[in-house]
């Protein structure tokens, strides 16, 4: 299985290739060259697996066994999923109203990121083992992804890691998984700024091509293709469990409900609907709404700011994956895809062609929910379950409510839930409810913290050099293929 730029402009790679690499060296993001189809029967034998199995029928498709035989395969994935607390991995809690809630969040972290970056981990290991290598692993975060990605390489002896975190824009919780974490490999950094603004010194850090060369630099964000293909297994595991059966034909589909920020979660559903999933996407976004704008309208263009919601780890203004979808949707055209990317880079604003458009509109439906709705749908799911829902589960939920309140009629339909509401508190508190907050996540607050602070008047991209410049100092003589 190769791998090519969405851009067109850059080199095949291997899965290999792709999982050291983020952004290909065109600007554009790793997408496979072919994408299987399968079969009804396929499909069939599917439905009966567990998640961890689904996800390793998946890996096997998209990576080859000259890269990693499927025994390490198999292992390499049993191993990334040890430390879940729910047997299944992942559950399907079926509530009241047809409601079903696919809980994506029972990892170390409390959030869905634990799942792709567990075993996006263990393929980094397996392989830098292989060739003796180090790397640095750079992530900003919004608030999952830096402590999901500093779990899973916590204490690797061969990966350092380097987080920016939004000082003041993650909730208490998510800042302390990241800050409690002291081992010698993680390196935190509390940035005055909001996530969108700290992208910035780790974009120029990674525009500088020798320099990430150098340093074997690498990012863990949904840029990395490991992580799309791991998401895409959420897919899958919400049809099987929700489909009223597999004997139909056509077979028939269900409506999954991803509530997104920067698209890693929907690109992963639409590559599932292009290998031929029966899904019906819904993209249920909070008030930063350019990707609601984009599917209704076609306008992929930036607001004038980021507004903050309780459904944080989505404020977001630059939704990277969507130039995933517009490759995908436009017949893996990477000149028009390059062009849109291009345009959006210079100016911020994009108008989608008309073709383009109206196969985004008929793969993908939209909504843009309220702080307000929020609340509301959070209240509602406590009063009918007694269940409590983290605001961006609420997101998909609200979306449901909406529907059935119309008595539109619809498909069976999944909310997926990123995240347990035990990590966000101060919403649950906002909606006139209880927190709930297991004994692990209140022990946060005893333990000691370390985290850098970067403040406005200091030159970002300088202190980020200089740490990754530290790192590889100590790291020379360490491994004999050390950056130099």
């Amino acid at each position: 299985m190769w791998y090519i730029s969405t851009r067109g402009m850059a080199p095949r790679v291997d899965f290999e290739g792709a999982l050291f690499s983020g952004y290909a060296p065109d600007g554009g993001l790793f997408m496979p060259e072919e994408l299987p189809q399968l079969s009804r029967e396929t499909l069939r034998q599917w439905s009966a697996l567990s998640y961890p199995s689904l996800v390793k029928e998946l890996c096997a498709l998209f990576i080859g066994p000259e890269l990693i035989p499927r025994d390490d395969l198999n292992d390499l994935i049993h191993q990334a999923f040890r430390r879940f607390r729910h047997n299944e991995v992942v559950h399907l809690s079926r509530l009241k109203n047809g409601l079903n809630v696919l809980e994506l969040w029972h990892g170390v972290t409390y959030a869905f990121k634990d799942l792709s970056l567990c075993c996006t981990a263990q393929f980094l290991q397996y392989f830098l083992e292989k060739r003796e290598k180090h790397i640095t692993v750079v992530v900003g975060t919004s608030g999952d992804t830096g402590s999901a990605a500093i779990e899973s390489v916590q204490g690797a002896k061969n990966v350092d890691i380097i987080v920016l975190l939004p000082k003041g824009h993650c909730t208490k919780i998510q800042e302390l998984q990241m800050t409690t974490v002291l081992k010698e490999n993680v390196h935190v950094f509390g940035v005055e700024g909001n996530s969108d603004e700290l992208d910035e010194p780790i974009k120029a850090v990674f525009a500088d091509v020798a320099f990430v060369k150098k340093h074997n630099l690498m990012s863990l964000n949904s840029i990395n293709w490991s992580r799309i293909l791991v998401q895409m297994a959420h897919h899958f595991f919400a049809y099987f469990r929700c489909v009223p059966s597999l004997d139909m034909d056509p077979l028939p589909p269900v409506e999954v409900v991803v509530p997104t920020g920067a698209a890693g979660n929907l690109a992963a559903g639409c590559l599932a609907q292009k290998m031929g999933l029966p899904i019906r996407l819904v993209a249920a976004v909070n008030h930063n709404d350019i990707i609601h704008r984009t599917v209704q309208r076609g306008d992929f263009s930036l607001s004038k700011t980021v507004k903050p919601t309780l459904a944080s780890a989505m404020d977001i203004q630059v939704p990277y994956n969507m130039e995933r979808i517009f490759w995908l949707l436009s017949g893996s055209d990477s000149q028009v895809t390059r062009a849109l990317m291009e345009q959006f880079e210079r100016t911020q604003s994009v108008r989608l062609p008309e073709e383009l458009q109206s196969k985004l509109s008929a793969a993908v439906t939209s909504e843009s929910v309220s702080d307000e709705a929020i609340t509301q749908a959070m209240g509602r799911c406590w009063k009918e379950n007694q269940y409590l829902l983290c605001p961006h589960s609420a997101v998909a939920v609200s979306y449901h409510y909406q529907q059935m309140d119309r008595q539109q009629p619809s498909p069976p339909r999944c909310c997926l839930a990123p995240a347990s509401a035990a990590k966000f508190p101060e919403a649950v508190l906002a909606a006139g409810l209880t927190p709930q907050i297991p004994s692990e996540v209140s022990a946060l607050e005893k333990k000691e913290t370390r985290c850098t602070p970067m403040q406005k008047s200091d030159d970002w991209t300088l202190m980020l050099r200089d740490t990754i410049e530290d790192i590889g100092q100590q790291w020379r003589g360490h491994f004999p293929n050390a950056p130099e």
